[in-house]
Order: C-alpha cells, then sequence, then structure tokens
C-alpha cells in the first residue's frame, strides 16, 4: 500500500503534518477529512519523492529512535487527554502536534490510521512492537476492556517513570567510578609507552645488575611499545567471544546465572529484578490482566532465564490450584521477602498492594546498596592508582638511589 507524507489543517485551522496509507491518493484525501483534517499537501513517499525527501525518511527509520522519555511524555498527556472526554482519534492528533521525536510521530501517525480503518487502540499499538512493549499493549487492551484506560495509562505513565529515575540514579552513581578507572587505565598507558622508556634511557649504560622492579618496568614498557596493537586486539577478540559465548543457550543460562549469585553485584541485580517482576505484576494485576497472562508479561521484563524457568514452573503448579508463594518459595532463586508478602497478599486479597510494596522496599534497597557500592568503589580505585604510580616511581629511583650509594 502507497505511503503519503502530508501537511494538513485542523478545524481550528492549526498546521499538521504526517504519514498515511492508503490505496490511492484519492484516498488519502478521504481519510483525512475523516479525521477532521484538511489537506493541503500530499505527497506519496514510496514513488514520487524527491531523492532529497527519501533520504530524509530513511534518516527517520535509521537514525531517529523513540525514547523511553519520550514514550512516557507521551502516555502521561494520552492518559490526560482521553480523561478530558477526547476520542482516541483526536487524543492521537493532538499528540501528532505536540511530539517532536519524528520516529513517534511517524508511529502515532501509523497508529491513528490503524484506528481511522476500525482496529482497537491495543490493536493498532501491537502493530509496533518495537515501540511498545508487551506490557504496554497489554495493559492498554486491559483497560479497553474494562472502560478505565485513562486510568491504566495514568499506572502506566507512573511505572515507566519510576523505572526511568531508578535508572537514573544507578547511572549517576556509576559515572564517576567508571571515569577513574578510564583515567587511571590512559595514565598507566602513558606512563609505560612515553615517560618510562624517557627515564629508563639513563641505565643504559649501566654495567651492574638493575633491580628486579626497574627490569620489570622496563620489560613491561618495551613490551607495550613494540605490541601495543596487539594488547589492544586481544581486548577486543576477548570480548567478541564472550558475547558470542554468552548469545548461546548455554552461555546465556551461565550468565543470568553468575548476575544473580556473584558476592557483590549478585544481590543488587536480583533486588533489581524483584522490583520489576513485583511491580509489573502487581500494575497488571490492578489493570484487571488475568493472573497467569500477568505472569508471562511480568516473565519478559526480568530478562534473566533462571528467573524466568523458575516462573515458568510456578505458572504450571498455579494451574493445577497451586497459590502463587509456595512455588516461588520452592524455587529457591525468590527472596524470602517476596513469597512472604505473596502469601499474605492472597491470604488478605490485596495481593496487588502487597506486589508494590516490595517493588518500593527493593527499590529503596537498590538506592542505598548502590549508594554503597560507589562509596566503597571510589577510595579503592584511587588507592590501587596510588599503588601503580608508586611502584613505577620505585621502580625508577631505586637504581638512583643505588648510583648515589656507589658514587659517595
Amino acid at each position: 500500500m502507497p505511503v503519503y507524507t502530508y501537511s494538513a489543517l485542523t478545524q481550528r485551522g492549526k498546521a499538521s503534518k504526517g504519514i498515511i496509507n492508503a490505496d490511492s491518493a484519492r484516498a488519502a484525501r478521504a481519510k483525512l477529512r475523516q479525521s477532521q483534517l484538511f489537506p493541503t499537501e500530499l505527497i506519496e513517499t514510496s514513488k514520487d519523492a524527491t531523492p532529497v525527501q527519501s533520504r530524509n525518511v530513511r534518516d527517520i527509520s535509521l537514525f531517529s529512535r523513540v525514547r523511553v522519555q519520550d514514550l512516557t511524555i507521551m502516555t502521561r498527556q494520552l492518559a490526560t487527554l482521553l480523561s478530558a472526554s477526547l476520542t482516541v482519534v483526536d487524543s492521537m492528533t493532538a499528540l501528532i502536534e505536540q511530539t517532536d521525536n519524528a520516529a513517534l510521530k511517524k508511529t502515532l501517525s501509523q497508529v491513528r490510521e490503524s484506528i481511522n480503518e476500525g482496529n482497537s487502540l491495543g490493536a493498532s499499538l501491537d502493530e509496533h512492537r518495537r515501540v511498545f512493549s508487551p506490557l504496554f499493549i497489554n495493559m492498554v487492551r486491559a483497560g479497553e476492556a474494562s472502560g478505565a484506560l485513562p486510568l491504566v495509562l495514568l499506572r502506566l505513565a507512573d511505572f515507566s517513570e519510576n523505572q526511568l529515575e531508578t535508572r537514573k540514579k544507578i547511572t549517576s552513581k556509576m559515572y564517576y567510578p567508571i571515569v577513574m578507572m578510564v583515567v587511571g587505565a590512559l595514565v598507566l598507558l602513558a606512563l609505560l609507552t612515553y615517560v618510562v622508556p624517557t627515564i629508563t634511557t639513563i641505565f643504559a649504560d649501566m654495567h651492574h645488575s638493575l633491580p628486579w622492579q626497574t627490569r620489570l618496568l622496563i620489560s613491561l614498557s618495551d613490551f607495550m611499545q613494540a605490541y601495543w596493537w596487539l594488547v589492544i586486539l586481544g581486548i577486543v577478540g576477548i570480548v567478541l567471544a564472550l558475547r558470542r559465548y554468552f548469545a548461546t543457550e548455554k552461555g546465556t543460562h551461565r550468565y543470568d546465572t553468575w548476575s544473580i549469585r556473584l558476592p557483590v553485584l549478585g544481590p543488587l541485580n536480583l533486588k533489581l529484578a524483584m522490583s520489576r517482576f513485583t511491580r509489573t505484576l502487581g500494575i497488571l494485576l490492578q489493570s484487571g490482566i488475568p493472573l497467569l497472562d500477568a505472569l508471562d508479561i511480568s516473565r519478559a521484563v526480568l530478562n534473566n532465564t533462571v528467573l524466568s524457568r523458575s516462573i515458568e514452573s510456578a505458572q504450571a503448579l498455579i494451574r493445577e490450584g497451586s497459590d502463587i508463594a509456595t512455588p516461588l518459595r520452592a524455587s529457591g532463586h525468590f527472596p524470602p521477602l517476596v513469597s512472604h508478602m505473596i502469601s499474605i497478599g492472597e491470604r488478605t486479597g490485596q495481593l496487588e498492594e502487597m506486589l508494590v510494596r516490595v517493588s518500593e522496599t527493593y527499590d529503596t534497597e537498590v538506592k542505598i546498596n548502590v549508594e554503597s557500592l560507589t562509596s566503597l568503589i571510589e577510595p579503592l580505585i584511587t588507592v590501587a592508582m596510588a599503588a601503580v604510580v608508586f611502584g613505577i616511581m620505585l621502580a625508577i629511583l631505586l637504581p638512583i638511589f643505588e648510583i648515589n650509594t656507589m658514587v659517595s
């Protein structure tokens, strides 16, 4: 089906631009009029577009993407518009006019056209799974089925904002240690390839043996000067080999197992996974999605095969009549807090609230653990850098001290 880019005017006289699918230009104009848009320009991008226009369309698809922040803002705006009793089509038109992201604008235009063709909002979003997650699509469908779509969208926006806030706090805390490690590696490389060879040339004419620290430093410096490219190729090769191995089923399982069992990072990764799982499951249940379907969607957000298999096994037992807490506890991968709070929620009929509380508890613990970890890493990096520099200085100064002793 041909694709057209259009410029049009709304009933209020505002300019609107977008993309529309239609069998012909006449059908495209008819679709626009049905959406209360009056076209002023219509160009078929698949055939009649000029090379510059075609390049712009490719640029949008290749270099523009929908960020989580843009999607979160769009979700809250859509909830507000629907709460004001606007139709879905009118709300989509308003969102298309307001968004500055080219990829999101294109996606929303296609969603609006799908709705105009008689599809539901959930079905229209399902055609764009690269932009909208299964969680987003299923919650929209549940909101449409229950008649509480604005409320569901508000919950989605709150969920996305919470995830973004947690991610930003973690990344902001890790910036400084990462920068220190990179700077330290660059300083060490500069010392070994430039500074050390310049200084150690004074030892070339010495006729007595040098200290082992100095000989080691000179050998390491000579190796880095001659084979620095080999070191880089080795690092790149190791990284590529590990990525290829972890892409396999066995490698993925082993990586996911390590990620939740490592001494320091393991508990942190497990808490992050539990926070995502419990919050997602709680929001889905609050939106009226059946338990087994909600577990399927929540399992997908974990990004961990070990935990996913545990939930899959629990689903089989739940279908046979088991409660939720017992199989999760028996798996050995879910912390006692999760199974205990789920058990209380099942007995009291407040499972959704308990799940959200568990998520909030883990979010707080993750925040505290990240702050403690970074406060520990920073001095360790500083001490390690100081030890390396001290070792280099010692290896250089020891022969000088020996020369002074011989002279005196």
